[in-house]
């Protein structure tokens, strides 16, 4: 695509773009469908990157800077897609100006794909009258879209990172749109605002922050992601009761967001210092780590599962060699392929891949339920996920 009349150009992708999520199903209620037909998404990534074809020598995923400058079609086409847009690494914010190629690095920031923006404000119930706070304004798109719906009065979004939130709040205004916009950390929510009817996370939690209860309205939902150090993933949908408790059902799919960033998982060293301080004999594993780390929707909820047995404990993969290793505890796990079997050696207080293998077993006894049928309930001093032919498992301190 050439330089032409950027709004004129921009209209028709998001027009194609819009036609594209409702013949998917995506874009089932009008409302929302209104709202990505009129948002310029364009107007909030200015500049993103893409990561290339190929990674560098060193196996590390080279990130190419989009701007409309660089490439005009590329950046406008992105803009248009139903793509995940990387805005910033490491927290360390880009001069687009002057933008260039990353090898690695950890995202912390993104413009969402649209059709999980929609799902996720679909998925919380969210209607006309309802006050809402957004946790993680990022690029601001997700924003503009709630703002459209909903109007400015009723939305409130707030971003951990001012710089990242001076540009949302620039491209919001620039549309018209004048929610209220804070800089605060979403463990603690926003005070000032409550109480909201919708609260609705844009980045992942440990576990469900208690303060968000006391935020939310009774019978009011919240809508998170929770995560961990495994990095497994599940969305559930709470109904706050206005005591402090909440219960809600995990739902179905596959999403990934970003740890909010006090979750985010401590650095652990190098896995051959941990292996070797772990006993020379072995045994057979009665699962194959491959039930966790495969990339499959099964193995994606297996993986949160996983996580809720071991919560600290963080894994990696070298060579054919599969390391767990809890930086808590210091206990340590690898799993090596031998023969047709993986042999485990532990060490430690904790023996992580022992608690895995009871998750998986249990799991199998079940008849491999799936995430919809998990209940989690957070009251007060704890949180537990509930399944009716499962021990429960909890989920660790907020």
């Amino acid at each position: 695509m050439m330089p032409g009349d950027l709004e004129t150009d921009a209209e028709r992708l998001r027009e194609a773009m819009a036609r594209a999520l409702v013949e998917d199903g995506v874009l089932a209620d009008p409302g929302w469908q209104a709202a990505v037909e009129t948002v310029p998404r364009h107007r909030f990534v200015p500049g993103f990157y893409l990561p290339a074809e190929e990674r560098d020598a060193q196996g590390l995923t080279v990130w190419e800077p989009v701007t409309a400058e660089l490439d005009y079609g590329r950046w406008l086409a992105a803009a248009y897609s139903d793509t995940t847009l990387i805005t910033q690494f490491d927290g360390d914010e880009p001069d687009w100006k002057a933008a260039a190629v990353r090898h690695g690095g950890a995202p912390t920031s993104s413009s969402t794909l649209p059709s999980l923006v929609v799902r996720m404000w679909a998925d919380a119930d969210v209607e006309e009258g309802h006050t809402v706070l957004e946790i993680g304004t990022g690029t601001g798109y997700s924003t503009a879209l709630a703002c459209e719906r909903l109007g400015s009065a009723d939305v409130t979004s707030i971003e951990v990172d001012g710089r990242r939130l001076e540009q949302a709040a620039s491209a919001l205004y620039g549309c018209g749109h004048t929610p209220t916009l804070a800089v605060a950390d979403g463990l603690y929510g926003y005070w000032p605002e409550a109480m909201f009817d919708r609260i609705v996370a844009a980045c992942s939690f440990r576990a469900v922050p208690p303060v968000l209860l006391a935020q939310a309205r009774p019978g009011g939902k919240i809508l998170l992601t929770l995560s961990g150090w495994l990095y497994g993933y599940a969305r559930v949908l709470l109904t706050a009761h206005g005591d402090g408790t909440a219960e809600g059902r995990l739902l179905p799919g596959t999403v990934s967001f970003m740890s909010v960033r006090t979750h985010t998982a401590p650095a652990f060293g190098n896995p051959a210092h941990w292996a070797a301080g772990l006993p020379e004999a072995g045994r057979a594993s009665r699962h194959s780590p491959e039930r966790i780390t495969a990339g499959t929707e099964e193995a994606f909820h297996l993986l949160f599962l996983a996580q809720c047995a071991v919560p600290e404990a963080q894994m990696t993969i070298v060579g054919d060699v599969v390391y767990l290793v809890d930086v808590v505890t210091g206990s340590a796990a690898t799993l090596t392929p031998v023969e047709d079997r993986w042999e485990v050696r532990e060490g430690g207080p904790v023996r992580l891949w022992e608690q895995i293998e009871a998750v998986l077993s249990a799991y199998d006894e079940a008849a491999r339920p799936g995430p919809e049928t998990f209940t989690l309930h957070v009251y007060d001093g704890g949180q537990h996920l509930r399944h009716p032919k499962l021990p429960g498992l909890p989920l660790p301190r907020p």
